[in-house]
């Protein structure tokens, strides 16, 4: 779940970075708006989480042009502004949620969830496919009715599969999982845990598309 944090103040900014990818999500942080259209220029994101008072204008202004031309990211509006007139106007302007600061990051955490999977026609919370339950909150799951646990960087590249069950994702989309817009990528870090999830799972659970990409073994 890969999320762009829009926040100018730099020790709650990091706070996110490192606090949400702890949780398993793939995590992006800018401090300003002409950042943050740099970023969302870029594409892969499934959420944002969105100041209000940010140093070259308000965040609303970013909201009112990402809706204006059909952009429906899920917005996580996070702002020290917690009065029902400012959440009336964050949610009219296009907010899916708002949460006001001081706030918990669990809660965050959940929020952001709910948000990818409404957006991804997902009610239930868990992901199934071919005897495999995956649990986002809790970055585990059972296979063929035994627990799974999977290391963060298993877990990002698996997650990314089972969102798109049926679909081929290349390297560079599953890199973008793992790694932000301006890290260094290392060269065979998918490679590497495909092999520790095929390991857990199955050989075939993950196939390879030479020059292609991966995806996921058909249903059985």
């Amino acid at each position: 779940m890969r999320v762009l944090i829009v926040e100018d103040d730099e020790m709650l900014r990091d706070g996110l970075l490192v606090g949400l990818r702890l949780q398993g999500f793939s995590t992006e942080a800018v401090e300003s708006l002409a950042d943050a259209r740099q970023a969302l220029s870029q594409p892969g994101f499934e959420a944002m989480v969105l100041d209000l008072m940010l140093p070259d204008g308000s965040g609303l202004d970013l909201l009112r042009g990402m809706r204006g031309r059909g952009d429906s990211l899920p917005v996580l509006v996070l702002t020290a502004r917690d009065q029902t007139p400012a959440k009336i106007a964050g949610l009219d302007a296009g907010a899916d949620d708002y949460l006001a600061k001081p706030f918990d990051l669990g809660e965050v955490a959940a929020r952001l969830r709910a948000l990818i999977r409404r957006a991804q026609g997902r009610a239930a919370p868990e992901m199934r496919w071919n005897g495999l339950v995956l649990d986002p909150a809790r970055m585990s799951g059972t296979y063929l009715g035994r627990p799974v646990q999977f290391g963060l960087r298993e877990f990002t590249i698996l997650q990314a599969l089972m969102e798109n069950p049926g679909a081929v994702l290349s390297k560079s989309q599953l890199e973008e999982r793992l790694y932000g817009w301006q890290e260094e990528v290392e060269s065979n870090t998918v490679e590497v845990h495909i092999h520790k999830l095929r390991a857990r799972l199955a050989p075939g659970f993950i196939r390879t598309l030479r020059g292609a990409g991966y995806r996921l073994a058909d249903p059985a």
